[in-house]
């Protein structure tokens, strides 16, 4: 859309533009290859860009998405075909391998969380290649999406040689699109990204190696488990445990890295761009001062649900409580699915009508709080144009 606005409105960019003839630069030095005849290279200005640049862009984003679902979805189904253990679980379920494969492959892609079962990939917990195939697809999709779309810029121009996929990564400004990154942010976003993976896995390991969700893993699983767990902490949400039987600690852990945007890294982005601010910008950096910041309407929406569902907090304290609650906002917030679910054994005073469901901890709250729930869904999608928010609140 923006290349076909571009062509349509179209202006003249000659007092914007650089050119070098190459066939003078051959007279001035006998030495060079005048074979090359006269060559014009254009450089653009970052208001204006090139259609063809644009699309080429749109391009290599459709291919990299055909890469990732389609490459994934058939990885899946290799591996089904091949392993006996987990064509029986999709059998007993009544769901077909290709089905399972699409599904599960662009969920993971798309760091949704859903699976074809209820059970997510707890049933899947023992396979662990089918874990291993599905953490790549994790982290394509999301948090290391910038530094794989660049790699895929960079394998283009080797392949096609056109000279568009070698001006998109190193003019990420002039073309506009936020995932693309020089190569030094795309160096400390993916350390950033493989730290806090080590972390969590090391910890989890140490804190729940004899826990009893593991039990009836061997020690390879296990490691590849606190690998998996590790990844979909951030953004994308499947699980291979229940949740409410990991250590409080664990849990702390996940909202902490729940609550992180996916492009969290060590080295902050250069503010340069933002150094010449005009008036109609400044009025609206003063309004986003006296706006709230992201963790303030957090903590509104924990004590809102908390007002809504006090009924529930009083009668089944160990299924509602604070921190039950917290880890859902924090989730829901971060677009992650994770849940600390419902267990009817944690009923103070026990009901034979109880049953678990295979349905988050939301789906016991009462309707006002899951709207609120819904609103915080909404709002976390939205985050990026409140980042700012929340200068003038800061404690000093």
């Amino acid at each position: 859309m923006k290349a076909k606005f571009d062509t349509k409105g179209s202006v003249n960019r000659t007092d914007h533009s650089f050119y070098v003839d190459v066939e003078s630069i051959n007279s001035e030095n006998p030495g060079s290859n005048s074979n090359q005849g006269t060559k014009v290279i254009c450089l653009e200005d970052k208001d204006h860009v090139e259609p063809k640049t644009i699309e080429t862009l749109g391009y290599a984003l459709m291919v990299y998405l055909l890469v990732t679902n389609l490459g994934s979805s058939l990885a899946i189904y290799i591996y089904l075909r091949l392993v006996p253990d987990a064509q029986e679980v999709l059998k007993r379920k009544g769901i077909g391998y290709v089905i399972f494969s699409i599904f599960t492959a662009i969920s993971s892609v798309g760091n949704c969380g859903f699976t074809p079962v209820n059970e997510n990939m707890i049933i899947f917990q023992k396979n662990t290649i089918l874990l291993l195939l599905i953490i790549p697809q994790i982290l394509s999709g999301n948090t290391l999406f910038a530094p794989c779309l660049r790699f895929m810029m960079w394998s283009l121009k080797k392949i096609t040689g056109k000279e568009e996929y070698h001006f998109i990564p190193q003019h990420p400004e002039a073309v506009g699109y936020k995932h693309i990154m020089n190569s030094k942010e795309c160096a400390y976003l993916m350390a950033t990204v493989i730290s806090f993976i080590i972390t969590q896995t090391i910890l989890f390991c140490s804190l729940e190696w004899n826990s009893e969700a593991l039990q009836e893993m061997n020690s390879y699983q296990k490691i590849v488990g606190a690998l998996f767990q590790s990844v979909n902490a951030r953004h994308a949400g499947e699980s291979i445990v229940d949740l409410s039987s990991l250590s409080s600690s664990v849990l702390v852990l996940y909202i902490t890295m729940m609550y992180l945007p996916g492009y969290t890294s060590l080295l902050p982005k250069d503010d340069e761009q933002h150094s010449n601010v005009g008036m109609k910008d400044k009025r609206r950096s003063v309004c986003e001062n006296w706006i709230l910041s992201q963790l303030s309407y957090l903590a509104i929406v924990v004590v809102l649900i908390c007002i809504t569902e006090r009924e529930a907090m009083t009668t089944d304290a160990l299924n509602f409580n604070v921190f039950s609650i917290t880890f859902e906002v924090i989730s829901a917030y971060a677009n992650v699915g994770f849940s600390l679910g419902y267990s009817c054994q944690r009923l103070l005073n026990h009901n034979v009508n109880c049953k678990d469901a295979s349905y988050g901890f939301v789906g016991r709250w009462s309707d006002k709080g899951k709207v609120i729930l819904i609103i915080v869904m909404v709002f976390g999608r939205l985050k990026a144009l409140n980042m700012k928010g929340g200068r003038a609140w800061k404690l000093r």
